[in-house]
């Protein structure tokens, strides 16, 4: 934990990609202080002028990666995100953060397991073949299982993981 006297966040999502990306990053960072927390989004990060494509992508890796190894816990928003699976670069995150150690705490609109909510035949399998994961999980195991919470929206998350690092117990 911090020895800050807020625990830092890192807010991990797709929000990045918004029109409104600033705006609502300021907003989750507003809702993070009004519990206690400390917000890290990652329009936070200076990036340096005139790189190249590729270098800039390296870069903003690297500042995003720093920020969640200074972090005390991630918040991430696994909605869905252009199909039927979170935002990658999010599923990364948390994987990223379960592997130093930090706390992870989800949150995204609650539409039952992935069997009940993936289009799929009476066998289980998609309209390519391939089986749908059925362990009653609303998303995949390996998110699933390595999360410390799971929240319906973004205000319920921040509450959530506020109680969560400050001792309270498990939702």
């Amino acid at each position: 934990m911090s020895t800050a006297a807020q625990p830092r966040v890192y807010l991990a999502g797709f929000d990045v990609f918004r029109a409104d990306a600033i705006e609502r990053g300021e907003y989750l960072k507003r809702l993070c202080l009004e519990h206690g927390l400390e917000g890290l989004y990652p329009f936070d990060n200076e990036v340096a002028e005139g790189l190249a494509p590729a270098d800039l992508a390296a870069q903003i890796c690297r500042l995003n990666l720093a920020m969640i190894h200074d972090a005390d816990a991630v918040l991430a928003n696994l909605n869905l995100f252009r199909g039927s699976e979170p935002d990658s670069g999010t599923a990364f995150e948390v994987g990223a953060a379960v592997a130093l150690g930090k706390p992870v705490w989800a949150y995204f609109e609650p539409q039952g397991s992935m069997r009940q909510w993936l289009p799929g035949d009476e066998n289980g399998r998609d309209a390519d073949g391939y089986f749908i994961e059925d362990f009653g999980l609303p998303r995949n195991l390996m998110l699933a299982c390595s999360w410390a919470g799971c929240s319906a929206s973004v205000e319920e998350g921040v509450t959530a993981l506020s109680r969560y690092l400050s001792g309270g117990s498990r939702v």
